[in-house]
């Protein structure tokens, strides 16, 4: 029996299972993507499918809708594939399992995916509704979004005949979206050379563990620990302390992520091990009391290695300069909006680092809603990098998405939002970066807004969304259908 088998509306959820039977990580979604074709096959539904596994699915307008302005209604397929670290499973091969408790869906030791999986469930079963009242419907189901937008970056939108566009791409009921951050990912490499070890050395896991982690766009603002950065800082001072010899750092999941647990591998010469063990000790203590509000199971721990053999490790010179690069560069809010109080206008996430055979790797996620400080901050990581021998990269950039003053889309969006739900509605824009930005740029005159249903803790294990929500996003989705002669 289907997991989500009973709830209403009863072809959203079912749409949603269905979506997460197949393992639809950034990425890896050719699989999802076919299933989106194979629905419209079956249902005689013109579509569209690209390169980027994009898939656009048209449903002509219903009778007494012919004359009446198309509707796009947009959403991706790929989710941020998160696990607990104890986890064995493999979520590019395994799908989501879910699991009910009242009025929330979860995954088990997983990310859900709804965020943005809701979204495609919510259109497909539009799509598939014979009786729905509504006109030309554009469907649109992105790819990549997760790791830079790179499907809506290369979509042809030449088939979208709409020029207002509803993304269901946000996490709180009752507001509605209207502007938002754009971004980069950027890209370091410092390569280093392997010296033998001469002498005896005692090696050491070290890990930072314990973190709540979480979007860096929603909760950038939390004032969360990144364990990279935190395991940054403590090998750079074990460097100074003890002169241990770094072998491997690895940690973080995706670039828009706050890392929430990061692993390095340690040589300390005989003699030394309680200065290292020391100062892993008193970092440790020092994190209790700089996270207590926010992470107060943050851990700091070292671990010998017994029967280790290590006969190698990075160049000191190499690895002081990887390490002064990584903890040099600023982590979390650069700054504060001073149009829309509590908005983040500027950003910086260490999301990644990677140990390989000659460098290692690790991506940073800049974020800002003025294209001015987006790109000064990106010159301060490639200044950074440079000063520190790394090579710097940009990719998957994306625009701002202005805030329209006036919008006749938003007005009615923000009607039918209210009576649904009986309450005021707040307009906004966020930081998190939504793809209405890439589809403005693209689609001249587009009047857009976004709006979800209640998530929390997306791109974690922690991932819930409420049951209730979602039926009135639907309801709301339907409405706005209906009106939209």
């Amino acid at each position: 029996m289907a997991v989500l088998s009973g709830l209403k509306p009863e072809k959203v959820f079912e749409y949603f299972e269905l979506l997460n039977s197949v393992p639809r990580g950034s990425g890896n979604t050719k699989q999802v993507s076919d299933l989106c074709v194979n629905f419209a096959k079956e249902r005689g539904l013109e579509y569209y499918q690209d390169e980027f596994n994009n898939v656009i699915i048209i449903k002509e307008a219903s009778a007494g809708y012919e004359d009446a302005e198309p509707v796009i209604i947009q959403g991706h397929l790929d989710m941020v594939c998160a696990k607990d670290p104890e986890n064995p499973v493999d979520m590019s091969v395994t799908p989501v399992k879910m699991a009910v408790d009242g009025d929330w869906i979860f995954a088990i030791g997983t990310s859900l995916g709804a965020d943005d999986g809701v979204a495609v469930a919510i259109a497909m079963a539009l799509l598939d509704d014979p009786e729905l009242q509504h006109p030309r419907i554009e469907a649109v189901f992105t790819t990549d979004e997760e790791t830079g937008m790179d499907g809506a970056a290369g979509l042809d939108m030449s088939p979208l005949k709409g020029r207002r566009l509803l993304n269901l791409d946000s996490d709180e009921e009752g507001t509605i979206t209207a502007g938002c951050a754009g971004g980069a990912r950027v890209d370091f490499s410092k390569y280093y050379e392997n010296e033998p070890l001469e002498g005896k050395y005692t090696f050491y896991r070290a890990e930072v563990s314990g973190l709540l982690g979480g979007h860096s766009g929603a909760e950038i603002d939390k004032g969360r620990g990144n364990s990279n950065k935190i395991m940054a800082t403590f090998l750079r001072t074990a460097l100074e302390t003890a002169g241990m010899r770094l072998i491997s750092i690895d940690g973080g999941t995706f670039d828009n992520v706050i890392a929430n647990k990061t692993t390095a591998i340690a040589a300390v010469k005989w003699g030394k091990e309680n200065l290292f063990e020391n100062t892993a000790i008193y970092c440790g203590r020092a994190l209790k009391e700089d996270f207590i509000k926010t992470d107060r199971d943050v851990c700091l721990k070292v671990s010998r290695i017994l029967d280790a053999k290590y006969g190698a490790a990075m160049n000191p010179a190499d690895a002081e300069k990887l390490l002064t690069a990584m903890d040099d560069i600023p982590q979390g809010v650069q700054k504060m909006s001073a149009d829309l109080p509590g908005l983040v206008q500027t950003s910086l996430n260490f999301g990644t680092v990677r140990t390989e055979e000659d460098r290692v790797k690790f991506s940073f996620s800049v974020r800002s809603s003025v294209g001015k400080e987006k790109n000064d901050l990106i010159n301060l990581l490639r200044e950074i990098g440079e000063d520190n021998d790394c090579e710097v990269s940009l990719r998957s950039p994306y625009p701002e998405w202005e805030f329209k003053k006036v919008s006749a889309f938003r007005d009615m969006v923000r009607d039918v939002c209210a009576e649904v739900l009986g309450k005021e509605i707040v307009v906004t824009a966020t930081h998190g970066g939504l793809e209405c930005g890439l589809f403005s740029g693209k689609l001249e005159g587009l009047d857009c807004v976004s709006i979800g249903p209640n998530m929390y803790d997306i791109h974690s294990p922690r991932e819930r969304v409420s049951i209730s929500s979602v039926a009135k996003l639907y309801g709301i989705v339907k409405e706005i259908l209906a009106r939209s002669r």
